[in-house]
């Protein structure tokens, strides 16, 4: 009797053991999700982050891809800040609005991009949005400097110091400075502001954003003496999964149809 009341407490004391770390596993985090760099991947679907400005046209390719090869590609787009801890964890390929935001990006993501992928697609130049018909005749830059005319500015998100350099070639810093109303980080505020501020007259932007935004904005070229053109850069996360379907995602992106939809959406 004392052996089989010894054994059954051994037993018991076993199996509370072994409760014990069951339930100590299930309370610890995933590692791929509490460690950036390391994927949680499920499929082979080609996850691809990037700002919000080249959306239409890499959706309209990406859904073309998938309908030739069968390639699964998922676009999620818009302000860093809203994708970024999912990026480190799943991306295939990130691009970037213009090259000096993917170059930031690699400085401040050491682990996430693969410098040596690094491709450039198309450049876009970049010019004025203004209300739908114009209602403050404004057909240039110096058309900006004007008593009365409220600027939105975007400081950052590809568009950093665009307007600056625009304006210095023509002695026009002080005048836009001057009327520039509201300053904001990301194209997405500028949108909203937009919309909902009537009062905001003028938008110093890429011309591709004009395609997005037909129904609200008309779009005032710059001659071509005074455009000034970004790139768009994409490039393989370095510790994806898919590299060759991102790489084949990528060479698709540089075909000459692939081009001219770009052009379509308002690139060069």
């Amino acid at each position: 009797m004392k052996k089989t009341l010894t054994t059954l407490f051994t037993l018991l004391v076993a199996s509370a053991v072994i409760a014990t770390v069951v339930l100590a596993g299930q309370g610890q985090p995933d590692t791929a999700r509490n460690h950036p760099g390391k994927r949680d991947k499920t499929s082979n679907t080609v996850k691809v982050y990037g700002p919000g400005g080249p959306l239409g046209p890499i959706q309209e390719l990406a859904d073309r891809f998938t309908k030739e090869t069968g390639i699964e590609v998922e676009i999620t787009a818009g302000p860093e800040a809203k994708w970024i801890d999912q990026a480190k964890q799943d991306a295939d390929l990130i691009y970037g609005g213009a090259e000096y935001m993917l170059r930031e990006m690699m400085n401040n993501y050491p682990d996430l991009i693969d410098a040596k992928s690094r491709t450039e697609l198309y450049s876009r130049a970049a010019g004025i949005l203004v209300r739908t018909g114009n209602p403050k005749k404004i057909h240039s830059l110096d058309d900006l400097t004007k008593p009365g005319v409220k600027i939105i500015d975007v400081n950052g998100a590809g568009q950093l110091g665009l307007w600056e350099d625009l304006a210095g070639r023509q002695g026009l810093i002080p005048g836009i400075d001057h009327n520039i109303a509201v300053s904001v980080k990301s194209s997405a505020e500028a949108i909203e502001l937009w919309k909902s501020n009537s009062s905001l007259d003028a938008w110093i932007t890429y011309e591709s954003w004009h395609y997005r935004l037909q129904d609200v904005t008309e779009l005032i070229e710059l001659p071509d003496q005074d455009k000034l053109y970004r790139g768009t850069p994409i490039a393989i996360a370095k510790h994806t999964d898919n590299r060759k379907e991102a790489q084949q995602f990528i060479d698709y992106l540089k075909t000459e149809d692939s081009h001219q939809v770009f052009q379509k959406w308002g690139w060069k």
